[in-house]
Protein backbone atom coordinates (compact mmCIF):
# COMPACT_ATOMS: atom_id res chain seq x y z
CA UNK A 1 0.00 0.00 0.00
CA UNK A 2 1.26 3.42 -0.73
CA UNK A 3 1.75 6.18 1.08
CA UNK A 4 -1.44 8.06 -0.60
CA UNK A 5 -3.42 5.06 0.12
CA UNK A 6 -2.27 4.98 3.58
CA UNK A 7 -3.03 8.58 4.40
CA UNK A 8 -6.89 8.14 2.80
CA UNK A 9 -7.60 5.15 4.97
CA UNK A 10 -9.88 6.99 7.85
CA UNK A 11 -9.22 4.79 10.50
CA UNK A 12 -6.42 4.49 13.20
CA UNK A 13 -3.91 1.84 11.36
CA UNK A 14 -1.87 0.19 14.26
CA UNK A 15 -5.48 -0.63 15.47
CA UNK A 16 -6.91 -1.97 12.28
CA UNK A 17 -3.76 -4.18 12.05
CA UNK A 18 -4.79 -5.64 15.63
CA UNK A 19 -7.90 -5.73 14.28
CA UNK A 20 -7.39 -7.51 11.17
CA UNK A 21 -4.28 -9.63 13.36
CA UNK A 22 -6.32 -10.87 15.55
CA UNK A 23 -8.77 -12.10 12.77
CA UNK A 24 -5.56 -13.84 11.23
CA UNK A 25 -5.29 -15.78 14.29
CA UNK A 26 -8.77 -16.84 14.72
CA UNK A 27 -8.61 -18.11 11.03
CA UNK A 28 -5.32 -20.27 11.71
CA UNK A 29 -7.04 -21.77 15.01
CA UNK A 30 -10.18 -22.72 13.08
CA UNK A 31 -8.21 -24.09 10.08
CA UNK A 32 -6.15 -26.65 12.26
CA UNK A 33 -9.51 -27.42 14.50
CA UNK A 34 -11.98 -28.44 11.32
CA UNK A 35 -8.60 -30.10 9.55
CA UNK A 36 -7.94 -31.68 12.84
CA UNK A 37 -11.16 -32.88 13.19
CA UNK A 38 -11.43 -34.21 9.71
CA UNK A 39 -8.50 -36.61 10.01
CA UNK A 40 -10.44 -38.12 13.25
CA UNK A 41 -13.77 -38.27 12.98
CA UNK A 42 -15.11 -41.33 12.76
CA UNK A 43 -18.63 -43.22 13.02
CA UNK A 44 -21.43 -43.96 10.13
CA UNK A 45 -20.48 -41.38 7.12
CA UNK A 46 -17.22 -40.14 8.52
CA UNK A 47 -16.26 -39.60 5.40
CA UNK A 48 -18.72 -37.06 4.52
CA UNK A 49 -18.35 -35.46 7.49
CA UNK A 50 -14.52 -35.25 7.08
CA UNK A 51 -14.71 -34.20 3.68
CA UNK A 52 -17.19 -31.36 4.93
CA UNK A 53 -14.90 -30.33 7.88
CA UNK A 54 -11.77 -30.34 4.60
CA UNK A 55 -13.65 -28.33 3.01
CA UNK A 56 -14.21 -25.16 5.57
CA UNK A 57 -10.81 -25.54 6.96
CA UNK A 58 -9.36 -24.81 3.43
CA UNK A 59 -11.98 -21.53 3.32
CA UNK A 60 -10.49 -21.10 6.87
CA UNK A 61 -6.65 -21.41 5.24
CA UNK A 62 -7.76 -18.61 2.61
CA UNK A 63 -9.00 -16.31 4.98
CA UNK A 64 -6.36 -16.72 7.01
CA UNK A 65 -4.07 -16.06 3.41
CA UNK A 66 -5.95 -13.09 2.31
CA UNK A 67 -5.87 -11.25 6.35
CA UNK A 68 -1.97 -11.46 6.42
CA UNK A 69 -1.91 -10.26 2.36
CA UNK A 70 -3.98 -6.87 3.73
CA UNK A 71 -2.00 -6.68 7.38
CA UNK A 72 1.26 -6.22 4.78
CA UNK A 73 -0.30 -4.24 2.87
CA UNK A 74 -1.03 -1.71 5.58
CA UNK A 75 2.65 -1.73 7.27
CA UNK A 76 1.95 -4.49 9.67
CA UNK A 77 3.06 -8.13 9.80
CA UNK A 78 0.52 -10.76 10.96
CA UNK A 79 1.48 -13.12 13.87
CA UNK A 80 4.51 -15.26 13.17
CA UNK A 81 5.22 -17.08 15.85
CA UNK A 82 3.16 -20.58 16.06
CA UNK A 83 3.06 -20.56 20.12
CA UNK A 84 1.19 -16.95 20.28
CA UNK A 85 -1.70 -17.98 17.21
CA UNK A 86 -4.41 -18.03 20.52
CA UNK A 87 -3.14 -15.75 22.49
CA UNK A 88 -3.04 -13.09 19.88
CA UNK A 89 -6.68 -14.63 18.71
CA UNK A 90 -10.12 -13.02 19.67
CA UNK A 91 -11.66 -16.08 21.04
CA UNK A 92 -9.83 -19.42 22.19
CA UNK A 93 -8.77 -22.34 20.31
CA UNK A 94 -12.22 -23.88 19.35
CA UNK A 95 -11.54 -27.19 20.48
CA UNK A 96 -12.13 -30.46 19.07
CA UNK A 97 -14.90 -32.91 19.66
CA UNK A 98 -14.40 -35.27 22.91
CA UNK A 99 -16.27 -38.15 20.98
CA UNK A 100 -15.08 -38.73 17.58
CA UNK A 101 -18.35 -39.81 16.24
CA UNK A 102 -20.43 -37.34 18.17
CA UNK A 103 -21.49 -35.52 15.12
CA UNK A 104 -23.58 -33.02 17.27
CA UNK A 105 -20.99 -32.25 19.22
CA UNK A 106 -18.64 -31.31 15.98
CA UNK A 107 -21.36 -29.34 14.44
CA UNK A 108 -22.31 -27.41 17.96
CA UNK A 109 -18.44 -26.58 18.20
CA UNK A 110 -18.07 -25.30 14.70
CA UNK A 111 -21.46 -23.52 14.65
CA UNK A 112 -20.18 -21.44 17.84
CA UNK A 113 -16.55 -20.72 16.35
CA UNK A 114 -18.36 -19.11 12.85
CA UNK A 115 -20.89 -17.17 14.83
CA UNK A 116 -17.96 -15.61 16.40
CA UNK A 117 -15.81 -15.11 13.50
CA UNK A 118 -19.06 -13.40 12.03
CA UNK A 119 -19.26 -10.59 14.98
CA UNK A 120 -15.51 -10.52 14.41
CA UNK A 121 -16.18 -9.33 10.69
CA UNK A 122 -18.66 -7.19 11.38
CA UNK A 123 -17.10 -5.38 13.91
CA UNK A 124 -14.14 -4.19 11.22
CA UNK A 125 -16.94 -4.03 8.20
CA UNK A 126 -18.20 -1.30 10.40
CA UNK A 127 -15.07 0.51 11.37
CA UNK A 128 -13.82 0.65 8.02
CA UNK A 129 -17.36 1.41 5.86
CA UNK A 130 -16.16 4.88 3.87
CA UNK A 131 -13.37 5.39 5.91
CA UNK A 132 -11.05 2.02 4.25
CA UNK A 133 -12.61 0.61 1.22
CA UNK A 134 -10.18 -2.44 0.56
CA UNK A 135 -10.04 -3.52 4.07
CA UNK A 136 -14.20 -3.09 4.19
CA UNK A 137 -14.34 -5.34 0.90
CA UNK A 138 -12.48 -8.27 2.32
CA UNK A 139 -14.27 -7.98 6.23
CA UNK A 140 -17.38 -8.40 4.04
CA UNK A 141 -16.23 -10.95 1.88
CA UNK A 142 -14.52 -13.44 4.50
CA UNK A 143 -17.98 -12.39 6.88
CA UNK A 144 -20.30 -14.05 3.68
CA UNK A 145 -18.53 -16.86 3.44
CA UNK A 146 -18.39 -17.28 7.62
CA UNK A 147 -22.06 -16.74 7.32
CA UNK A 148 -22.23 -19.38 5.12
CA UNK A 149 -20.40 -21.75 7.25
CA UNK A 150 -22.80 -20.81 10.11
CA UNK A 151 -25.76 -22.02 7.90
CA UNK A 152 -24.70 -25.53 6.80
CA UNK A 153 -24.00 -26.33 9.88
CA UNK A 154 -27.12 -25.29 11.38
CA UNK A 155 -28.56 -27.00 8.60
CA UNK A 156 -26.91 -30.18 9.44
CA UNK A 157 -27.81 -30.03 13.26
CA UNK A 158 -31.34 -29.47 12.49
CA UNK A 159 -31.68 -32.60 10.12
CA UNK A 160 -29.83 -34.78 12.90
Amino acid sequence: MGKKAREIVGVDLKELIKDLDRAYCDEWLAYYAWWYMAQVVDGKGYEDMGEFLNKIAKDELEHAQELAERIVELGGLPTNVPGNLAKNANAPYPGVMKNLHDYNEIIKIVIEAEAGAIDVYNKIAKKTFGKDHDTYQLATHIMGEEITHEEMFENLLEKK
